[in-house]
């Protein structure tokens, strides 16, 4: 079966990855893919080598842009053009860009066919995968609303099944902005490769010398793009705030870059950040991690975070805003605190979005209770080991293509989506904690 995989540009993040990983995965179980992505723009550093890695040559169409264009005119041309060329039996978007010009294309590849005529639209299954959402928070109210519009048209029109990766972000996009019908929705969890981090322990020594990190030292990092989505201004507004909480040695470590970086710099400047580091961005996740004590995220708007998933693969205790995917991340709260700035969680602790003096609060917590940073850093390994698997991935999606490439129907709209797939009830059952 021949699978056309879209995204929008293979840029640093957790997207360029998992397309890459289902690509290759995906051979295995009898799927030949063809992945298409756009150019990485400047300012955004480019994650091809992954692919690369991979033994995965991506077909690139550089007109294929984040934001709205002419140029996008062309790009739905040149997807339908290698839609005719390659003849696909699926193809799968993934990205708001990518979902877009894709579906365009696929709805043109579709019924321009002259068995149109005749009833028989050329034979060809349609997926996206929302790894996040632009519905709020990356633009302002009249480009999103138009956002909103075509995600709700080409949901109705050129989508036989969505893929979400939690089950909050299912609520988000169905509920909430009445994306799609109830029984078009699929949740598929990300999937790494778990198997790099398996000695993480011992690592850590030698990651902490990398550093210069002294042995009563404890860094608190941040990993991803340096755009204004992940709100590192809040970072280094908690860190600065630290100050004054704790007079703990800390170090503070941001990995990832992007445009903003010089601004950053300048704002760490400004608050008197001087036991701050910005190591630019790394392509070893495995080695180090392992070095920080804690790990941040402040996040306006996310899907699940994949610097989350490698940071527990770590056992690294996390702190977090509460947004997107992150909550079925986190769990669910404890009762194990009294501050409303901040809440105890299950595998984490969450902070309400741009809320300085709460991360600085959720991040005293864990500087001041090693306890609590080991059991939430158990915890989590023990969730991420047990739900975020690279296979359990591929297992997943071939069993949602096998479902869609055999005709079958969509399944009937439930109460609970969840319970829609053998799969998804699957994932329920990993979500509840074990007594």
């Amino acid at each position: 079966m021949k699978v056309l995989r879209i995204i929008a540009r293979l840029n640093v993040g957790g997207p360029a990855r998992h397309v890459v990983w289902l690509s290759e995965g995906l051979k295995s179980h009898g799927y030949e893919t063809l992945l298409v992505a756009g150019v990485v723009p400047p300012g955004e550093d480019d994650m091809s080598y992954v692919a690369e890695a991979a033994g995965i040559t991506p077909t690139i169409i550089s007109e294929m842009s984040r934001e709205i264009s002419p140029k996008d005119l062309l790009t739905v041309w040149k997807l339908y053009r290698l839609m005719i060329r390659e003849r696909p039996d699926l193809v799968h978007t993934h990205t708001a860009k990518a979902g877009s010009v894709g579906r365009a294309a696929g709805l043109m590849y579709r019924w321009l066919t002259p068995a149109t005529l005749i009833g028989k639209p050329r034979r060809c299954r349609f997926v996206h995968t929302y790894h996040g959402h632009v519905f709020h928070s990356y633009y302002g109210p009249a480009k999103t609303r138009l956002f909103l519009l075509i995600e709700k048209l080409l949901a109705r029109l050129g989508t036989d099944r969505i893929v979400v990766i939690t089950e909050q972000q299912r609520r988000e996009i169905h509920e909430q902005f009445k994306v799609g019908r109830a029984n078009q929705f699929a949740v598929i969890p990300l999937g790494i490769d778990l198997s790099i981090y398996e000695n993480f322990a011992e690592r850590r020594t030698r990651a902490r010398a990398e550093l210069h990190a002294a042995a009563d030292e404890l860094l608190i990092g941040i990993v991803g793009r340096l755009t204004e989505i992940k709100n590192h201004r809040l970072f280094l507004e908690a860190a600065a705030r630290l100050k004054q909480i704790t007079k703990a040695k800390l170090r503070f470590v941001i990995i990832g870059d992007g445009t903003l970086r010089s601004d950053l710099e300048a704002r760490a400047r400004t608050l008197g950040l001087e036991n701050i580091e910005f190591l630019g961005t790394r392509n070893d996740p495995e080695n180090f991690y392992p070095a920080l004590d804690i790990v941040a995220l402040t996040s306006l708007n996310e899907g699940t975070p994949l610097s989350l998933i490698e940071a527990m693969a770590n056992a690294r205790p996390v702190a977090a805003t509460e947004v997107g995917g992150v909550v079925d991340l986190l769990g669910s709260r404890t009762s194990a605190n009294d501050d409303p700035r901040y809440a105890i969680c299950e595998r984490g602790i969450s902070t309400k979005s741009e809320d300085a003096e709460g991360m600085a609060q959720a991040l005293a917590r864990l500087i001041e209770n090693e306890e609590l940073r080991d059991q939430l850093g158990a915890r989590g390994r023990d969730f991420v080991r047990r739900n975020y698997a690279k296979e359990r991935l591929l297992d997943d999606v071939n069993r949602l293509y096998s479902q869609l490439l055999s005709n079958s129907p969509a399944p009937a709209a439930t109460e609970d989506p969840l319970a829609q797939s053998a799969s998804q009830s699957e994932y329920r059952a990993r979500l509840t904690p074990r007594s």
